[in-house]
């Protein structure tokens, strides 16, 4: 079986916007922690992940994204994620996991590309 898992990237003014999709697992999991370890070496520190095209996502995938977050705030970055409120089926697959596991509150969560991005935007609650 082959896992259908992309990562690109763009800039969107100081933001790096990295565009995940696929499954988010044991096996894809380090693809994108490198990913993020590796915007971060470029001195980029404003951070989001789209993950509005992630149909899956395991506790793995979870620790990726605990630990880009604390990578993030370690060097004063900021991480803010897309979690579609409508999406796969009923709902973003990888906001009902964080929700399940409690540690959505964790995020700065945004609907869209344009909300994440904006100087004056606000999050989606918790």
């Amino acid at each position: 079986m082959v896992v259908s898992f992309h990562v690109t990237d763009q800039e969107q003014g100081e933001w790096t916007v990295l565009r995940v999709s696929g499954e988010l697992d044991l096996v894809t999991s380090p693809v994108l922690r490198q990913r993020v370890h590796d915007v971060v070496a470029d001195g980029r520190h404003s951070l989001v992940l789209d993950l509005s095209e992630v149909w899956f996502c395991d506790s793995s995938g979870v620790g990726v994204l605990i630990a880009a977050r604390r990578l993030l705030r370690s060097c004063q970055g900021t991480l803010r994620l897309i979690l579609p409120a409508q999406g796969a089926a009923d709902g973003s697959h990888v906001n009902r996991v964080l929700g399940a596991l409690g540690v959505r509150r964790l995020f700065d969560i945004h609907p869209d590309v344009t909300s994440a991005v904006s100087d004056d935007s606000r999050p989606l609650s918790a």
